[in-house]
């Protein structure tokens, strides 16, 4: 077996703690019942970042003519909780050790960002991202989860052997997918598992 050398990150339920349902049921009173095709495409479109966060709300709004812009913006960043200090602490003494290739790979968006960015504040967001050699978000780069190429695209980037990378991620969804390419991989689960048990999967 290849010695682990590189890991990639997911963010959101590995670092920072999500409420998953927040914006369906703040979006309820707007009207919202389920996840339309329509609006899984646009999620999926502003995830990848095919549209600007303008565009985004423009069209949400179209589907919920009674929400106002700014409650729009607080439904969909209601998913953001907090980021446990203990959890960045962990991941700097990792990167300190510099045993490890470390690197972020997000679904995420422009909206969700800057809103993590503001719950966590300026100096704790650097601290965050200046561990990681690679910084890759979903809306930057035009990919996403589960997505093979993703995958590939980070492999390549940086010229990382499979083998001799691991990935940790709270869907199963994307770990069977890196899997695929013969990475090795963590499926966490969240309340049962926490980041800083990476040792048990090195």
């Amino acid at each position: 077996m290849s010695p682990i050398k590189n890991i990639v990150f997911d963010l959101g339920d590995v670092f920072i703690n999500l409420d998953k349902m927040a914006t369906a049921r703040i979006m309820h009173k707007y009207g919202f019942t389920t996840v339309t095709p329509a609006l899984d495409s646009l999620f999926k479109h502003y995830e990848k970042g095919l549209m600007d966060s303008k565009s985004f709300l423009d069209q949400v709004g179209v589907h919920f003519p009674k929400a106002s812009r700014q409650n729009l913006k607080e439904a969909w960043n209601s998913i953001l909780l907090d980021f446990p200090e203990y959890r960045l602490e962990f991941l700097e003494e990792l990167a300190s050790k510099n045993q490890y290739r470390l690197f972020l790979l997000s679904n995420t968006n422009a909206l969700h960002m800057e809103g993590v960015e503001q719950q966590m504040g300026t100096e704790r967001f650097k601290r965050f991202k200046d561990v990681f050699e690679g910084f890759y978000l979903s809306h930057e780069i035009g990919m996403r989860k589960p997505d093979i190429e993703i995958f590939q695209f980070v492999l390549d980037q940086n010229r990382l052997h499979p083998a001799e990378t691991l990935f940790v991620d709270d869907t199963k969804e994307n770990t069977d997918a890196a899997a695929n390419l013969g990475i090795k991989t963590w499926h966490l689960k969240v309340g049962a598992e926490e980041v800083t048990q990476i040792k048990l999967f090195l």
